[in-house]
């Protein structure tokens, strides 16, 4: 992609917000006190998730992005071997309270070129904000994409909804004027019946792959590029982050 010709992008983000942080240490030795092993904890690493890592994303591929999330905390904790890079525990903290849902009734658009939903089903977005928002970017001409772990997907009209494997089959509606993206892990991404294959790595870490290819396919469809190319493209910059380590934001580098 040559971002130098690539046109100016305003995109506003909104949905459910996590810190992930990874707690790096050396795994030398059993626990007298279980058959687990002990972490001497040598640093603690932090990396935007959720829809920030969506927004990342988006930003390193060239957009604008304002972010509308949740104020409550998320943390997903993950204990590392720093030499294996070996997961041995996630903990995930900040989720026992519901989290405050938005009010999208005074939701501005103005100047926005797209609208990007990352939705976790955390409680951020519920059915109602999820209409609203629906219902504000299709009076006003704007494109909504939605990533979302609802299984009533009604809420998401004149959208373009991408959804994993899984979350397809689980899915029991959908609204009547959406377009369905079905990612397909190794194998690609599934669009009104076809499959856009992607080439097969070596994958290392699946985490954020779901954010990078919404982010993606986002932009390179917002500067004009039709369905099945921004779907080559969002497999391609996919691709790239599952063989990296944890929550990876992809880098203008990368695309080189």
């Amino acid at each position: 992609m040559d971002t130098q010709l690539a046109k100016s992008l305003k995109l506003l983000v909104i949905g459910d917000a996590c810190t992930d942080r990874y707690y790096y240490g050396a795994c030398k030795r059993l626990s007298p006190e279980a058959p687990v092993p002990v972490l001497k904890h040598l640093y603690t690493e932090e990396r935007r998730g959720m829809c920030l890592n969506v927004g990342a994303t988006l930003e390193a591929l060239g957009a604008t992005v304002d972010v509308i999330k949740n104020s409550e905390m998320i943390y997903k904790d993950r204990f590392v071997d720093v030499k294996t890079k070996q997961h041995l525990l996630r903990v995930d903290f900040g989720e026992s309270e519901k989290i405050a849902s938005f009010d999208a009734s005074t939701l501005d658009l103005k100047g926005y070129d797209g609208v990007v939903v990352s939705d976790y089903n955390k409680g951020f977005i519920d059915h109602t904000t999820a209409e609203e928002i629906s219902k504000v970017c299709h009076d006003l001409g704007i494109p909504l994409f939605v990533d979302s772990k609802k299984k009533d997907l009604a809420c998401y009209d004149h959208a373009f909804i991408k959804i994993n494997e899984k979350e397809h089959e689980e899915a029991h509606s959908y609204a009547e004027n959406c377009e369905v993206i079905t990612t397909l892990g190794s194998r690609g991404a599934e669009w009104r019946g076809t499959v856009y294959a992607t080439q097969e790595c070596e994958v290392f870490d699946v985490s954020g792959a779901g954010d990078t290819f919404l982010a993606a396919f986002v932009y390179q469809y917002l500067q004009g590029t039709d369905v099945p190319e921004a779907l080559k493209f969002a497999n391609h910059c996919a691709r790239i982050v599952v063989q990296k380590f944890g929550t990876y934001c992809l880098q203008a580098e990368d695309l080189k």
